[in-house]
């Protein structure tokens, strides 16, 4: 039986580092609703969620 080994635990720190981002993007979208602070919010928090989702393809 074959196991594959992570030599890097950079995926996960890379994931965690912009899910927290992502999260904080969310907290702005809610309190600049209703205005352009909203829209600045979610386009952080799509953005961060992208990368630490790339970023876990990436390096696992």
């Amino acid at each position: 039986m074959a196991t594959d080994a992570v030599a890097s635990d950079k995926g996960i720190g890379f994931a965690m580092l912009f899910s927290l981002l992502a999260v904080a993007g969310t907290v702005g979208m809610y309190l600049g609703a209703p205005g352009r602070a909203a829209a600045w919010g979610f386009g952080a928090a799509v953005l961060f969620a992208s990368l630490a989702v790339a970023y876990i393809h990436v390096y696992w």
